[in-house]
This record gives structure tokens, C-alpha cells and sequence, in this order.
């Protein structure tokens, strides 16, 4: 149990620091870390609790502005994707769970690398990008990774640093609100879980603060790099992990 807590605690000082710089990706860090010793439902829950508490600190701490008619193609399309999310979740196998979490780290991190030597996205208007909060709606349901695909999005639209984190921020924290209040109304958060979630809060705090203050002052170019290295690195390990178990089991 104790090397549980510790590996626990670890996943959100790393990912707490990340989401303070970026506001984004505490569920991608902090599941690098926790798919291999917890229970998908556990996992999900505690990520989904620290995007939402670190989600808040950024509110008070980074504000970046508010644009309704830029965010609510978002929020729309992830207040429909997040039930299915959710629906999904109990169903979730764990190698099926590390081959689609590791797919998505090997696929997301390399394109979000790239991104500033490809072309701006200019199709698609406010549909595409309904389209793109649904998806982020989807995958927040199934552990609070609501911001990976609308941070990439924004990029290849060419938004500016402190538009793209006014739009993912916000974004982020409207869907989380209502991903954790589904979980609770659902059950998916039990009471034997608030011993893990005061772990996650704990931990958490002082490297969100930490990197909220870095935000403003700090280059993210070399840090996105070590930061989406790392991401993709563990994203590789889980499909090696995984697909040889997957393979087998067609096998037999």
C-alpha cells in the first residue's frame, strides 16, 4: 500500500507541475505514472479530481481572459461527449486501456512537437471546433484528458500563447466540473477513494504553483519539448507493455 501512495503522490507533483506551466495534461502526465499500479475506475477518478483542483489554482492564479463566442463551440461539443465518456469507462480492460492511453501519447506528443512547422488550419470555423470539444468531452469522461486534443487544435490553428490558454483553461474547467459531478452522481468516486484523492490534493498544490509562476516568465519551448519527450517515451513503454498481451490473447 505505501509504494502505491508514493507512486500516487509522485504522478501529481509531475503532472501538477505540468498543468500549472501549460494548463493542460495533468490526466496524460499523471497516468504515465498510475496505469501501471492502479485500477482504470481509480486512475480516472484521481486524475480527473487533480486536472479539476489544478484547473481552479490556474483560474485564480494564470487568467488569461474569457471569450464566449471563441470557448462555446467547445463547451457545447464536450457537455455531449462527456456522458459517453463516462458510459464507457466502466467497461475500460487494462491492456486495452494502456494500448489506447499509450496510442494516443506516441500519436498526440509528436504532432504537438511538430505542430509549429505545419500549415494553419483555417477550415472548419466553429463546427470543427465543436467537433474537437466533443472529442475532448469524450476523453474526459474516461479520466479527465480533456485537454489534449483542443490544446493541439488550438495550436495548428495558430492561436496565440495566451489565447490558446484562455480557450484550454476554460475549457478545461467547465468540462471537469461536470465530468466530476457525473462521476459522483454515478458512484465512480466511492468513499474508499478519499484517502488517494487527499494524497493527489496534497501533492499536487505547491508544484501547481510552481508552475503557474513559471508560466509568465519562461520560455515553454525547450520545456514542451523535455515535457512531450517524456509523454511520448512512457506512450511507447505502454504499448510495449500491452500489445504482446493483446496479441495472445487473440492468439488463444
Amino acid at each position: 500500500m505505501d509504494s502505491v501512495v508514493w507512486v500516487v503522490a509522485l504522478g501529481a507533483v509531475v503532472a501538477g507541475f505540468v498543468q500549472g506551466l501549460s494548463g493542460f495534461a495533468f490526466g496524460l502526465v499523471s497516468m504515465s505514472f498510475w496505469v501501471w499500479t492502479l485500477e482504470p475506475r481509480l486512475a480516472a477518478a484521481l486524475a480527473v479530481f487533480g486536472s479539476l483542483t489544478g484547473q481552479i489554482i490556474a483560474a485564480v492564479s494564470v487568467r488569461r481572459g474569457f471569450d464566449i463566442k471563441a470557448l462555446l463551440p467547445f463547451v457545447l461539443g464536450g457537455l455531449l461527449g462527456i456522458p459517453l465518456g463516462v458510459a464507457l469507462l466502466p467497461r475500460l480492460d487494462m491492456d486495452w486501456f494502456r494500448l489506447a492511453l499509450g496510442s494516443l501519447l506516441v500519436v498526440w506528443c509528436p504532432a504537438m512537437l511538430v505542430s509549429r512547422h505545419l500549415p494553419k488550419i483555417t477550415f472548419g470555423g466553429r463546427w470543427a471546433d465543436g467537433v474537437v470539444g466533443l472529442v475532448g468531452g469524450v476523453m474526459g469522461g474516461l479520466g479527465g484528458f480533456t485537454g489534449a486534443l483542443p490544446t493541439l487544435w488550438c495550436t495548428l490553428r495558430g492561436l496565440e500563447k495566451d489565447a490558446q490558454r484562455a480557450i484550454v483553461q476554460n475549457f478545461n474547467l467547465s468540462m471537469l466540473l461536470v465530468t466530476m459531478g457525473t462521476y459522483l452522481a454515478r458512484g465512480i468516486v466511492t468513499r474508499s477513494m478519499l484517502p488517494m484523492l487527499g494524497v493527489v490534493a496534497a501533492a499536487m498544490l505547491v508544484p501547481v504553483l510552481l508552475g503557474a509562476r513559471l508560466y509568465i516568465g519562461i520560455s515553454e519551448a525547450s520545456f514542451r519539448k523535455i515535457v512531450l519527450g517524456l509523454l511520448t517515451a512512457s506512450g511507447v513503454a505502454m504499448l510495449v507493455a500491452s500489445v504482446p498481451k493483446l496479441l495472445v490473447r487473440f492468439a488463444t
